[in-house]
């Protein structure tokens, strides 16, 4: 507050000053001028400003630093919720337990008609044998476990600026290869 009231006093001062360059008149006591406060050296009044820059005091302070929202796991899909498919997670685990595309995934959801499994896996792994391992074994799972003729499987990455990209996917029984072919995979 101190250090307020002395930058106050200072442009003041400066803006007070008559034409000629004589001193002002001193005001008389309670008008206008705030007492005098005694200075800390140590205080600044804030971001120094640069005489004639177009730029404020506000303008040149440091921004605060915005809070990271922390998301759900169940937007993120970076672990299990309560929309996960605990059947088909275990069926995973059981059966490939030892396998290095299945410690890859981070869930399994199954949305509809839809095996959705998420991974850790970069969004540049497009087709990776990892993702086209597990886009089979879901394939695999909805055959034989669920009884589902027309499988639709999507492995996907681990969340980032657009979402969870999809990696590999079996879009239905005309699909057999779990590659992705649009768009072109970079």
């Amino acid at each position: 507050m101190a250090a307020v009231a002395v930058a106050a006093l200072a442009v003041v001062a400066v803006f007070a000053r008559p034409q000629g360059g004589a001193a002002a008149a001193p005001a008389p006591a309670g008008e206008g001028v705030a007492p005098s406060v005694p200075v800390d050296p140590g205080v600044t009044a804030g971001p120094k400003v640069a005489a004639g820059s177009d730029v404020t005091a506000a303008e040149a302070a440091p921004a605060k630093k915005a809070k990271k929202k922390r998301r759900d796991p169940a937007d993120t899909a970076s672990g299990p919720s309560r929309h996960t498919d605990g059947k088909a997670i275990s069926y995973f685990r059981q059966r490939w337990a030892d396998d290095k595309a299945v410690k890859r995934i981070t869930d399994i959801r199954t949305t509809g008609k839809y095996l959705r499994i998420y991974t850790d896996l970069p969004q540049s792994a497009h087709n990776s044998k990892s993702a086209l391992d597990l886009c089979k074994r879901g394939m695999e799972y909805l055959l034989q476990e669920v009884g589902d003729q027309s499988p639709v499987v999507f492995v996907q990455a681990k969340y980032g600026q657009n979402g969870n990209p999809v990696l590999a996917n079996i879009a239905g029984p005309d699909d057999t290869s779990c590659r992705l072919s649009a768009p072109s995979p970079k």
